[in-house]
């Protein structure tokens, strides 16, 4: 309604030019393009129906590019996925090799405290630590350490007293270098004397 309003006021004011100028007649394809521009460039008000039939547009737009976006997101995250995969392999070949260490190193001790028998163990406990020191003496490192390992800390300790330093020294680093005490092996007693 406005617009046609407008068309006509702008009519108006080229018939009123026309008329002041002399009441000549203008040329009715001249008249024609003018009302044309002054139609196109009036403002135009924008309707609740207008923006209605513009909104299906849009959406058909994010609609028409859904499944592209889905493909990209889908492969962004397989790339994310792969990238994970790769670093749990490689921290589960790290595990593996540590836990082959680790039973390596446990074989290595169960082996070395398997070279002191329990009667060989009892044996020595008995025995005067001076004695004991000199027979240690003759045996090779590892299989006087782990006697001495699976001896109670006390008599272990009077027995290696009574070694030669530099002998007792190689067999005490043997032995911290075995592990701890056997956990099978009798606990010092408390307040007893040898």
């Amino acid at each position: 309604m406005k617009t046609m309003l407008r068309t006509g006021l702008c009519w108006l004011a080229l018939s009123g030019t026309a008329l002041a100028a002399g009441g000549e007649q203008t040329d009715p394809a001249k008249e024609a393009a003018l009302r044309a521009l002054a139609a196109r460039d009036a403002p135009k008000e924008v309707s609740a129906q207008d923006f209605v039939a513009k909104e299906p547009a849009k959406s058909g737009y994010c609609a028409n590019i859904a499944d592209a976006a889905a493909d990209a997101r889908f492969a962004w995250q397989k790339e994310q996925l792969a990238a994970m995969e790769r670093q749990v392999e490689e921290r589960i070949k790290l595990l593996e090799e540590k836990r082959a260490e680790y039973e390596a190193w446990l074989k290595r001790r169960n082996e070395f405290l398997a070279k002191a028998d329990e009667s060989v163990v009892a044996v020595y406990a008995k025995m005067r630590p001076d004695a004991a020191a000199l027979q240690l003496a003759n045996m090779p490192d590892e299989a006087a350490a782990a006697l001495l390992t699976k001896l109670n800390a006390r008599t272990a300790s009077a027995i290696l007293s009574e070694m030669e330093a530099a002998r007792a020294a190689n067999l005490a680093r043997a032995m911290s270098e075995s592990g701890r005490k056997d956990a099978t092996a009798p606990a010092p007693k408390k307040n007893q004397r040898s």
